[in-house]
């Protein structure tokens, strides 16, 4: 699930392929699901874990976190993510840093920021390698708040983010885009800037598990008005800070000028990342919560390498994408680099995984996407 995509340079799928043995790539990460809990009950969530402030639903255990790392290793494992639920949650979090650090790992942590304290900060900025992750959806605690479900919300991720910065971390900011807080780009932008953040980054909500009532109801843009603020993001608001700006949409919707330059966001890894869930399964990535077909073994009882070389689903991804893709996705010149966008919300909504993404679906049926990037 493409839902917090980290920005990098170059083409990260030929970079996958190129990592691994012949046409095998490289597992380069994990996405660690680690709490089926969550201390928010965001509106939008695609994930949509239980809320519970206190922490007390099930959350990885630290023996099958460790055997995953270990069993990826002689996969090309490069780096992990730690997401949730809110990952801050799990009880044994400091643990987890640890043997991340001790494999020598990249690390990627997102966070709603709310367990963020100055000590948890410092314990993070000992990954020499580390890339965090705030969410913020708004400028003010009464937007915010609303988004994310608990009053109070607000002033504990900003905090988060001077906590992070004072340790010698500055985070991005993620900023889910809903009706509510469309107006408010602008202002979160020079907010994060005078919290010391060091770019932001802009998420288009996806119709999966809660997001499908915001899609259903009047809380979501229209494809449109995410086309057009996707536009002014990069052609002229990026040029008024001095922080990195990533606006979440199909790459076929992305300015020349932006993609010739490598400046923006990736797209959806998927042929070199799997996921890890709570209940210590491997999935394709946290839709495994949602779609039991995409769970694929146990940790600590199916082997990694197996799993990763011979399950059926990977092995069609592998040969599939991008020529299998259908409707829009098939035509699209950006397939390569697209992948379909998001193959775990294309399964979610289809039941296949070679469906179009429902952003370019949408914006074809209303004429607007671009024919300079289909082919003739």
């Amino acid at each position: 699930m493409t839902d917090d995509r980290r920005p990098v340079p170059g083409d990260r799928h030929d970079q996958d392929r190129r990592a691994g043995k012949g046409d095998m790539p490289a597992l380069n990460q994990l996405y660690f699901y680690l709490t089926e809990a969550c201390n928010l009950a965001c509106r939008h969530c695609w994930i949509a874990p239980r809320f519970d402030p206190d922490g007390s639903q099930a959350a990885l255990p630290v023996e099958l976190f460790e055997t995953a790392i270990r069993e990826a290793k002689p996969l090309g494992l490069a780096g992990v993510k730690l997401t949730g639920g809110e990952p801050l949650l799990h009880p044994q979090f400091a643990t987890l840093l640890e043997i991340v650090r001790r494999a020598e790992l990249a690390l990627t942590i997102e966070t709603n920021g709310l367990l963020c304290s100055r000590a948890t900060a410092a314990e993070i900025a000992r990954s020499p390698r580390r890339f965090v992750s705030v969410s913020i959806d708004g400028a003010d605690a009464a937007t915010h708040d609303w988004v994310r479900g608990v009053p109070g919300a607000f002033a504990q991720a900003c905090q988060a983010v001077r906590n992070l910065v004072a340790e010698d971390t500055a985070p991005q900011v993620i900023m889910s885009l809903m009706r509510c807080n469309i107006e408010q780009v602008e202002a979160v932008v020079r907010m994060a800037q005078s919290l010391g953040a060091s770019s932001v980054k802009f998420n288009i909500v996806q119709p999966t598990a809660r997001g499908e009532a915001v899609h259903r109801g009047e809380d979501a843009p229209g494809v449109e008005e995410l086309i057009g603020l996707g536009r002014w993001v990069e052609m002229e608001l990026a040029d008024k800070t001095g922080l990195s700006l990533y606006f979440d949409y199909p790459p076929a919707f992305r300015p020349l000028s932006r993609i010739a330059r490598q400046d923006g966001c990736s797209v959806c890894g998927v042929l070199g990342i799997l996921g890890v869930i709570a209940s210590g399964h491997y999935a394709l990535c946290g839709i495994g919560y949602h779609v039991p077909e995409l769970v694929f073994g146990t940790v600590g009882k199916d082997q990694l390498e197996g799993i990763w070389r011979q399950n059926a689903t990977l092995q069609d991804l592998r040969a599939g994408l991008p020529e299998r893709l259908e409707g829009i996705c098939s035509e699209c010149l950006m397939k390569g680099q697209c992948l379909g966008s998001c193959v775990a919300q294309n399964y979610y909504r289809a039941s296949t995984l070679w469906a179009p993404f429902w952003f370019c679906e949408r914006a074809e049926a209303k004429g607007l996407f671009p024919r300079s990037r289909l082919a003739e």
